[in-house]
């Protein structure tokens, strides 16, 4: 069953004090690690700046929604975020869950 990630992150200052080579360094070994996941089937549906002036925003800068095959799939894209580092210099809210529409997360909230 299709799963979701969605990231809610901002840099912390450790990012800020990453020079220009480590920062590219830093990108260079995620973009290594992408291909195993995207042979997995998990692929990125947006990458952004959070957008202002929305109700109830969120409180992080930027998101990410990733779009992963299975269960297994999404378990992989959060282990291997957590093992490139990321969480050094993002401090990172994630949400995962398995695909539904309206009707099922209606029922689902139904049956608080």
């Amino acid at each position: 069953m299709t799963h979701y990630l969605v990231e809610l992150y901002s840099p912390k200052p450790t990012w800020a004090a990453l020079d220009a080579a480590g920062r590219a360094a830093f990108f260079e070994e995620i973009g290594a690690g992408m291909g195993a996941l995207v042979e997995m089937g998990v692929a990125p549906l947006t990458l952004s700046e959070v957008e202002a002036g929305f109700d109830n925003p969120a409180q992080q800068r930027f998101l990410a929604i990733w779009r992963c095959p299975d269960k297994a799939a999404a378990e992989a894209l959060v282990s291997g975020i957590s093992a490139s580092g990321w969480h050094d210099y993002f401090e990172t809210v994630n949400a995962v869950g398995a695909e539904a529409g309206l009707e099922a997360h209606l029922a689902q909230l139904a049956e608080l």
